[in-house]
């Protein structure tokens, strides 16, 4: 099995050519990139774009020399704080394989976006700090993809600044997520003397000092006299040499089934800002990342070999293009082949709708996608039709599971200073809460409308965005309630019972499903006491909206 993960000197194969007629689903690597914030995601998700270089699909778009290093946060936020809070989705080729690469929110205010994320891949890239190791917003995505069962790639990186020893980090990744860990590559020294690493399976060396491009250079083994050019410090390649041969002889080696099944990640060693090790973790992805997986569906399992064509949407994204007000609706292609100008039925209101301009995306740069495959993720304009958690098939009746809306920690309601743009801001908030930048709740009393979110931070980019697409300055007060759940029940005689007698803290979300909103959560726990025959949850299955 290692030498699954291992060849000699991999190079990107041709896309010309016999490689084209390749079974397009099999070549598909739908993967997210997951990590505490700063331990380099956003800088590794660029340098894998260069490998890509543009969205070719079919060889129909050139990318221009400045789209190479475009950056995947593109909003005025993002930019001024140096963070990523809304997820960027990326399609590019490279070699015989199509990727499909989701960049996360590192923040933990986002995770209701981050999760939904998670539903729509079937790997995911975990980047690791070398000097800070597993942390706690690392700790916690990782849980998260061990429920869905999501093989993790491991990239450790940032090898050339002041660094722990791999032993100790590979040890933590053991330790904290119960989670084999097999290394791929090995680093040669760490910090100043960072040199390279040592593909561990193959006998040869990736040079800190050579152009990426350049390849490896065969050595005889751990003993080759490279070594002691690359560390020149006294005693330095001894050392090396040791950990090396423990590295090879007492750690796991990589097993494909195992890696598939959750339980063992391969682990990259690198330096993203140093564009290095970047080729060795995608060529990995290409090798052993899962191609698209089954999807669970309401009534049976979707597989993506399958004929026809079906997806559900995980993300709305408003404003990309201030200038043209769009609407994107990202749509995880689940089975069969989406084509351009077809028309595909709406399941939870039954309709169809034309897909008249399905979207590749690369950052902020797009492409028609004349046609997509299972494990593709495209990008639908759309007016509002399309929600979160909707499902798009040729005409079956189904329903796909997963995408859940989480009760949110903080709750506001908005301060408008110009009551004349009480419309627009009433348009500008249905559309933030159905794109999933917050919640927004109509009280039952006719009150001011009241966002929840799960993070302070979400409502600065609410903030921001208000004023940035909407040109509507606002600001927030507080409100009496503090947590809030959706109320359910085996009969609708009892939820109206409930919702008269509660009046004032009675709200609908959205979807006008029934909110209670309480003062504290003694509050809640008395009246979930009191209401035995009605059901509070802080999860809502998108399946349960209304239509």
């Amino acid at each position: 099995m290692h030498a699954m993960l291992m060849q000699t000197d991999p190079k990107p194969a041709s896309t010309d050519g016999a490689n084209k007629t390749a079974d397009p689903v099999a070549r598909r690597r739908t993967f997210a990139i997951i990590s505490h914030p700063d331990a380099g995601k956003t800088t590794l998700t660029e340098k894998l774009l260069l490998f890509g270089g543009a969205i070719q699909l079919a060889g129909e778009v050139k990318a221009k020399r400045n789209r190479v290093s475009t950056r995947s946060d593109w909003m005025g936020i993002e930019k001024e704080r140096g963070i990523s809070v809304v997820t960027s989705v990326m399609t590019f080729e490279y070699g015989d394989c199509v990727f499909n690469l989701l960049d996360t929110p590192g923040h933990e205010d986002f995770s209701e976006d981050t999760y939904r994320t998670l539903t729509a891949v079937d790997s995911a890239v975990m980047v690791i700090d070398a000097a800070k190791g597993i942390e706690a917003r690392t700790r916690k995505l990782f849980e998260v993809c061990r429920l869905r069962d999501i093989p993790i790639v491991t990239f450790v990186n940032k090898l050339d600044r002041e660094a722990r020893d791999p032993f100790e980090l590979l040890d933590e990744i053991e330790k904290t997520l119960a989670l084999d860990v097999a290394p791929v590559t090995w680093p040669i020294g760490r910090g100043r003397s960072f040199a390279g690493t040592y593909d561990l399976g193959n006998n040869r060396v990736r040079r800190l000092d050579a152009a990426d491009d350049a390849g490896t250079v065969p050595v005889s083994g751990i003993d080759d006299p490279l070594f002691d050019q690359l560390l020149t410090e006294q005693g330095e390649a001894a050392t090396w040499r040791e950990e090396a041969e423990l590295a090879e002889g007492g750690l796991k080696r990589f097993d494909l089934a195992a890696f598939r099944e959750g339980h063992l990640t391969p682990v990259f060693f690198g330096s993203a800002l140093r564009n290095f090790g970047v080729r060795d973790l995608i060529d990995g992805l290409a090798r052993v990342a899962p191609p698209p997986r089954g999807q669970d569906a309401d009534k049976r399992r979707i597989e993506p070999t399958e004929p026809k064509m079906t997806g559900f949407v995980f993300k709305i994204q408003a404003n990309m293009d201030p200038n043209h007000r769009d609407r994107i609706a990202f749509m995880r292609v689940c089975s069969g082949q989406l084509r351009r100008g077809m028309k595909a039925k709406l399941v939870r209101t039954g309709k169809p709708i034309p897909l008249t301009a399905p979207q590749f995306f690369f950052a902020q740069d797009r492409a028609i996608a004349d046609e997509a495959f299972a494990g593709d993720v495209v990008g639908i304009p759309n007016h509002g039709t399309l929600r979160i958690g909707d499902t798009l098939t040729e005409g079956e009746e189904i329903v796909f599971r997963g995408v859940p809306s989480f009760a949110p920690e903080i709750m506001r309601r908005i301060k408008l200073g110009d009551a004349m743009k009480a419309k627009k801001l009433k348009e500008a908030l249905q559309q933030m809460g159905e794109e999933g930048v917050v919640q927004v709740f109509v009280p039952q009393d006719g009150s001011q409308a009241i966002v929840g979110v799960v993070g302070a931070l979400q409502l600065d980019v609410l903030k921001e965005r208000l004023q940035a697409e909407y040109g509507l300055p606002v600001d927030y007060d507080q409100t009496r309630f503090s947590v809030c759940r959706w109320i359910e029940s085996d009969t609708e005689i009892e939820i109206d019972k409930f919702v008269e007698s509660h009046g004032s803290a009675m709200a609908k979300d959205l979807d006008g499903a029934p909110v209670f909103m309480a003062a504290t959560a003694f509050s809640l726990r008395y009246e979930q006491e009191r209401w035995e025959k009605i059901r509070f949850t802080d999860v809502k299955d998108y399946q349960k909206r209304a239509v």
